[in-house]
């Protein structure tokens, strides 16, 4: 069973996109929103360990989010606004928020 994991916290202040790395299954999706997208900033730690499933097709990011804190991901991160984001957590059998 394919399940989306959401993060919302900043990598960069906790340990939940570490552990939600480890769980994380080849036919997971993984999607960033608020502080979360930080994640995404060219060149930082978080990135080159997200730069791999970016590169499967299964990071996704909240399109608003990502806009208001100025961060530019690269195509392969796939952008959402929340119409796409209810759909996406339709199409995948379980939905995890890492709260």
């Amino acid at each position: 069973m394919a399940t989306l994991h959401v993060l919302s916290h900043s990598p960069f202040t906790d340990g939940r996109l570490k552990s939600c790395l480890r769980v994380l299954g080849v036919a997971d999706g993984l999607l960033l929103c608020g502080d979360a997208v930080h994640a995404l900033q060219a060149g930082s730690a978080a990135w080159q360990i997200l730069s791999e499933v970016a590169q499967n097709g299964r990071l996704y990011v909240l399109d608003e989010d990502a806009r208001a804190r100025a961060i530019n991901p690269i195509e392969q991160v796939q952008r959402l606004d929340y119409a796409a984001f209810v759909q996406l957590s339709i199409d995948f059998d379980k939905v995890n928020t890492w709260l």
